[in-house]
């Protein structure tokens, strides 16, 4: 069966996540269902990572077989027009041959979270960032992101619900950059735990706002204990950012949710 590879934008404001659930739309059965409605039979998206409840995405990857060949840009643009009015995406399709496997396959996933830092409450932007009133420090949350970049046992930023076979990742970047009123943190690694950018996200927050120091940060990484670290912060300012390929990649499958 011929084989797409999608490039997909999605708020994840209306969504249940990523996911098929029973509990409410997401965004794999949005697409799923528009595949269906193109080609007449049940198919199924396999996605580079699964995200939860409320997060975006600018760049997630997935594939999906069709029972016969179409024109990338016709499947593109029929999924778009049949997942419409659903704020979903398909910034690009192409066809892939069958060793490409969305999750499978990458190498590398990068996420993006958008903290908004300013007096007024966003009006444009509500439910895609998190919104702070007060200062936060971008210069010494950047200064203590870098004790939690590395190979590292993650316990103490992982969600009590994470699948996950092992709590030891590599985290290959984390950055804190100031957009003007904005705060942008990046994460870059081949996967990561259930919840564990948004957990770093919100003990970085402590550090921004004096709370705490870059020697707290390393002393709730080494503690790996959920509870030693801080807050969870919100979905909204979360967003599946990229997947990287490699031209050729062995299927083996690693975890790749938030």
């Amino acid at each position: 069966m011929p084989r797409y590879k999608l490039l997909i934008e999605f708020d994840g404001s209306p969504f249940v996540g990523w996911q098929r659930q029973d509990n409410g739309p997401s965004v794999q059965q949005t697409l799923e269902e528009a595949a269906e409605r193109l080609c007449g039979q049940p198919v199924r998206l396999h996605a580079a990572g699964r995200t939860d409840s409320g997060v975006h995405a600018l760049g997630m990857v997935a594939h999906v077989d069709l029972p016969r060949a179409y024109p990338a840009g016709k499947v593109a643009d029929a999924l778009n027009a049949l997942a419409r009015p659903a704020p979903v995406a398909v910034l690009a399709a192409e066809a892939v041959t069958e060793d490409f496997h969305a999750r499978f396959s990458c190498l590398e996933r990068s996420y993006l979270y958008r903290i908004l830092v300013r007096r007024a409450q966003p009006a444009l932007e509500r439910g895609r960032v998190w919104w702070h009133a007060r200062p936060l420090d971008a210069e010494a949350m950047h200064a203590a992101a870098q004790t939690l970049v590395g190979h590292h046992d993650f316990s103490s930023f992982r969600a009590s619900e994470c699948q996950a076979d092992s709590p030891v990742k590599t985290l290959d970047a984390l950055d804190v950059a100031r957009r003007g009123d904005e705060l942008h943190v990046t994460a870059r690694a081949r996967s990561f735990l259930h919840h564990q950018v948004r957990n770093m996200v919100g003990t970085l927050a402590l550090v921004g706002r004096g709370k705490w120091t870059a020697r707290d940060v390393a002393a709730a990484l080494a503690a790996c204990q959920r509870s030693a670290a801080g807050p969870t912060a919100p979905p909204d300012g979360l967003y599946f950012l990229a997947a990287r390929y490699p031209e050729s990649v062995p299927n083996t499958a690693p975890d790749g949710e938030e």
